[in-house]
């Protein structure tokens, strides 16, 4: 069974309604229980961005499925000759796989997002906001969807059918919608595979020690897996937002500000080499040490960890 582009159902949808309902009746609970978590300039902000984000995906998305779709046949005849198969096919299985290499896809892609300068660059939107609400989940970066389906090409190779994948790359995305939120507890046994509110709250954290952790989508075992994830503290006061926010919060300057301040750092050196770390090292790489990486503000916190544990443990000195 073959699914045409234009036949492509949009599973966004049926859920937009159920998202507007969500986002209304965590409001009213902020508000009833003075908690806080909406801004009218965060909530204007998101909503201006989120809008950009969804007509953005709407014009890529036939630059998508058509790339996938440029893979899917240009190896079809080596499928047919090396693995003995033209396609995988519309079978539960096969959805089943699609799932799951599309969560993992998802997981490298969302980390090279937070370990990659430029890519943090398009990603940054998303963590702009020092609220954490379901309406954050529609802040999206406007240009990461020209770059994001180049982890996915795997997939059309191997004989996924670009529709499924882009199917289950809305799925994925849906999911996640449900994780913006301080309003849901721990899940114990559920969320010892899947991803939960509950631990991507650390990923939407700026304290040093959570930075960098828990870029699953539906999954959080590739975190398990990958050595990046981490559990809440639920002594530790969880501070959302970034590092160095952006001092406006219109939508040209949320999306563009890094890549302009990339521009600027390889402007102002000579060497090629720090040019090419401007671009390509983590966030917070800089040619004189003037600025710090998320792993050198871990390494530091760790040592003032230890030598408060090591002055703790010292017996006081008892003078007569």
């Amino acid at each position: 069974m073959e699914i045409l582009f234009d036949q492509m159902p949009n599973p966004f949808t049926y859920f937009v309604p159920l998202f507007a309902l969500l986002i209304a009746g965590e409001a009213y609970i902020s508000y009833r229980e003075d908690k806080e978590l909406y801004s009218l300039k965060d909530s204007v902000a998101s909503t201006m961005v989120g809008l950009g984000a969804a007509a953005l995906n709407t014009l890529t998305k036939a630059y998508q499925i058509g790339l996938f779709f440029l893979f899917y046949k240009l190896f079809e005849p080596l499928r047919v000759e090396f693995l003995g198969y033209d396609n995988l096919g519309w079978t539960w299985w096969v959805w089943v796989l699609c799932l799951i290499g599309d969560d993992f896809n998802f997981y490298w892609h969302h980390r090279f997002c937070h370990t990659i300068r430029i890519f943090w660059a398009a990603h940054l939107v998303h963590h702009s906001s020092n609220k954490f609400n379901l309406g954050t989940a529609f802040r999206n970066g406007w240009t990461i969807f020209l770059y994001k389906p180049i982890y996915w090409l795997w997939l059309p190779i191997l004989g996924f059918n670009p529709v499924m994948i882009a199917l289950c790359m809305s799925f994925n995305s849906i999911y996640q919608f449900f994780l913006h939120s301080t309003l849901v507890p721990k899940i114990p046994v559920f969320g010892q595979v899947f991803n939960t509110p509950w631990v991507h709250q650390v990923h939407h954290a700026c304290n040093i020690e959570y930075l960098d952790r828990n870029h699953g989508g539906i999954l959080i075992i590739w975190d398990k897996m990958f050595g990046t994830y981490l559990d809440k503290d639920k002594h530790l006061e969880t501070k959302f937002g970034v590092l160095h926010p952006p001092t406006k919060h219109d939508p040209i300057t949320l999306n563009f500000h890094e890549f302009n301040d990339i521009w600027k750092d390889v402007r102002n050196v000579k060497s090629w080499k720090a040019k090419f770390m401007y671009v390509f090292g983590p966030p917070g790489w800089s040619h004189d040490g003037s600025r710090k990486t998320s792993k050198m503000l871990q390494q530091e916190w760790q040592q003032q960890q230890q030598k408060a544990a090591v002055q703790a443990s010292q017996p006081e000195l008892v003078t007569s």
